[in-house]
């Protein structure tokens, strides 16, 4: 091997392993993500008792707009960060959950739904958002916590359970899973995009309020 061979493995051995870190990084930061996703979702009734004890409406709006901000952002961060999972070669390399993309779609399908419809005044897409987030952390935590943290010192009669929550010692149901994951988001995606360029960014009026 002369001195440039050298070099090169040296840097593709440093470009993998630095690969493998941000995405065992990101795959160990999502739990937080979601836990805090949930909170925040779920203690919207604990929020809006606070905003009625402000005596200063600028207190109580300011109050508002941070907490929605932070949820929202939350979320729109759990999906960018969830990209990984709609990549076949990563699925398959590293050691994440196996429904990772199902639980990426949700959390898109959660920013659709508030997109399209109002859950923060509308109680059946406030159900329906909590409906999509508690699936959304079913699908990732269930395999995280019982298939990657559990794979290690899993006992015999759940070993084989433990391994199939592996993405990388399940390739095959992991590469059909990310492709169902892909076609969601595309279909979810269009479906945005087409609201979007019909609406032209603004919510949709009825026609006999805007005729009043």
């Amino acid at each position: 091997m002369n001195t440039d061979q050298l070099t090169q493995a040296i840097i593709t051995g440093i470009g993998a392993g630095g690969e493998q870190f941000l995405e065992g990084t990101l795959a160990a930061a999502l739990p937080i993500i979601w836990l805090a996703i949930l909170g925040l979702h779920l203690g919207r009734p604990y929020i809006l008792d606070m905003i009625d004890r402000f005596t200063l409406r600028l207190g109580a709006d300011l109050l508002w707009l941070v907490y929605v901000a932070l949820r929202d952002l939350l979320i729109i961060s759990g999906v960018i960060m969830s990209f990984m999972f709609f990549f076949p070669d990563v699925v398959i390399t590293d050691q994440l959950p196996i429904t990772g993309g199902l639980a990426a779609c949700c959390l898109f399908a959660a920013l659709l739904v508030k997109l399209i419809g109002d859950p923060d005044h509308s109680l059946r897409d406030f159900r329906l958002v909590t409906y999509l987030l508690g699936l959304g952390a079913i699908f990732y935590f269930i395999p995280y916590v019982l298939g990657v943290q559990f794979n290690a010192v899993a006992p015999a009669p759940l070993a084989a359970l433990s391994t199939f929550l592996v993405s990388s010692s399940n390739p095959g149901w992991a590469i059909g899973i990310g492709y169902v994951s892909i076609v969601l988001l595309a279909i979810m995606g269009a479906i945005a995009a087409g609201y979007t360029l019909r609406t032209g960014g603004r919510p949709e009026v009825p026609e006999q309020a805007s005729e009043k």
